[in-house]
């Protein structure tokens, strides 16, 4: 059974790391659900954001190819006025600082203090009322090539924000898209780059502990078949819900999120978890 677990939580992450639902909602859900333990759970965690990541690579090859190119051609030739890659490539950089701060100095603390059921559920419903909000009122009409400066920072902003349990880095970073009037597939393509850099040095972080902590070679079979799931399910998932965006709301994941939380009160009232 351990091989059956190993590919539905791989196919979880897959799913929940991009679509604007929370995996760390679904993951509280999955082991009160599934008693699948291991001798290395970081080891396993690692696997998984390794499959995200690449899927995340495969599916953006191209653009990543032509962001990294747009980079240092600016630093050539500083023309970010005139050149939409270049802009977008500092914008990138830009969004991806807060972050990487937020990451590196509150982690710890995140992890220590704000691991609460009961934290997850509230915000599950909180970004929800959030994605209702945003659909009302946003113009959407704008490319991600309009962005400002200013306005990557502020959907770096978000993404930090979203080391909140509960929040979705996704989700949060694709409202605030909207806020400033990009399209929706336009700011969930936006937030999947702004991610990578982010889940890469969160996967790199994590193989670096990994390692310190040892590496238990007797499991690895279960971590490729989870990092195999993730990478798979995760790249069509960034490949339909980009074209799902493109002709519906966010108003159905709002009520999955509820639904959801709902679901995680009735869990912390019977079980306490």
């Amino acid at each position: 059974m351990d091989i059956v677990y190993s590919l539905i939580f791989g196919a979880i992450q897959g799913l929940t790391e991009f679509l604007p639902v929370s995996s760390s909602g679904h993951l509280v859900i999955l082991h009160s659900i599934f008693d699948f333990t291991l001798e290395s759970e970081l080891g396993f965690d690692v696997f998984l954001h390794l499959g995200s990541l690449v899927a995340l690579i495969v599916f953006f090859f191209k653009d990543i190819i032509r962001y990294i190119k747009a980079f240092f051609q600016s630093l050539v030739k500083w023309d970010l006025k005139n050149q939409v890659d270049q802009k977008l490539a500092w914008f990138i950089i830009i969004g991806t600082v807060p972050a990487a701060i937020a990451g590196f100095f509150l982690d710890s603390l995140i992890e220590e203090h704000l691991r609460s059921t009961l934290l997850v559920a509230i915000m599950l419903i909180v970004v929800a009322v959030l994605f209702f909000i945003v659909e009302k009122y946003s113009v959407k009409l704008k490319e991600m090539t309009s962005l400002k400066w200013y306005q990557s920072l502020l959907i770096g902003v978000a993404q930090a924000i979203a080391l909140i349990p509960g929040t979705s880095r996704s989700g949060i970073t694709i409202i605030t898209g909207m806020t400033f009037g990009l399209k929706r597939g336009q700011a969930a393509r936006f937030s999947f780059l702004l991610s990578i850099p982010i889940v890469f040095g969160a996967g790199l972080k994590k193989f670096i502990d990994l390692v310190l902590d040892g590496f238990i070679n007797s499991e690895i079979l279960l971590y490729l078949l989870g990092f195999l799931a993730a990478a798979v399910v995760g790249y069509f998932c960034i490949k339909y819900f980009l074209k799902f965006l493109q002709k519906y709301s966010l108003a159905a994941f709002g009520w999955y999120r509820i639904g959801l939380a709902v679901l995680l009160f009735i869990l912390i009232i019977i079980f306490k978890i």
